[in-house]
């Protein structure tokens, strides 16, 4: 079994869940640039082969094919880096967009979302400058996950994606650890 299991992923040949989803969110971004990357240099060769200044026939073709093939995976991978954004910003594996997860005082579908930015630091860690860098820098040991106070999941006012204070800013102060947790026990 995976902690915090998201999905299994055919691209990395992996399950994606607690000790590598910063890494596959990282995957997916810099395939995203390199795929922009790739279409930004051979546009000049594209342009040159619509305008026929081009002279050999076989390079037309291999031109032509790469442009193509870096824009559609540049489409996929920007509608799935945006899916797992927006998965994050929420702290939700793919699982639990699909079924909120069940907590003792019922279902909650925002029963992790502490508020964006303590949302990202559940899954790129504390300090910002190692964010982009492929090293281990989550928070937490992936069995215990702070989770929304039973007062935030209860009052309708406080139940909304966003989390603020009285003058609309988040609290950076704020210790979400002491609310409740969720733990996690796996049979072996």
């Amino acid at each position: 079994c995976v902690l915090k299991m998201d999905h299994h992923c055919p691209w990395v040949n992996n399950c994606i869940g607690f000790s590598n989803y910063k890494f596959f969110l990282l995957f997916l971004a810099y395939s995203l640039l390199y795929c922009l990357y790739i279409a930004a240099t051979v546009f000049k060769y594209f342009i040159m082969f619509w305008t026929e200044e081009l002279n050999n026939g076989r390079s037309k073709f291999h031109i032509l094919f790469l442009l193509f093939v870096a824009i559609m995976f540049f489409v996929s991978l920007m509608f799935l880096f945006g899916y797992h954004c927006w998965l994050v910003s929420r702290n939700r594996s793919t699982l639990e967009a699909f079924s909120a997860p069940v907590f003792q005082n019922g279902p909650d579908k925002n029963g992790f979302n502490l508020g964006l930015a303590k949302n990202l630091q559940q899954v790129f860690g504390v300090e910002k400058r190692l964010w982009l860098l492929p090293v281990v820098s989550s928070q937490g040991d992936g069995h215990f996950f702070p989770t929304r106070t039973y007062s935030e999941a209860r009052n309708p006012l406080l139940a909304n994606e966003e989390q603020w204070d009285e003058d609309g800013l988040e609290d950076e102060n704020h210790d979400y650890h002491r609310g409740s947790t969720l733990e996690v026990e796996m049979e072996t």
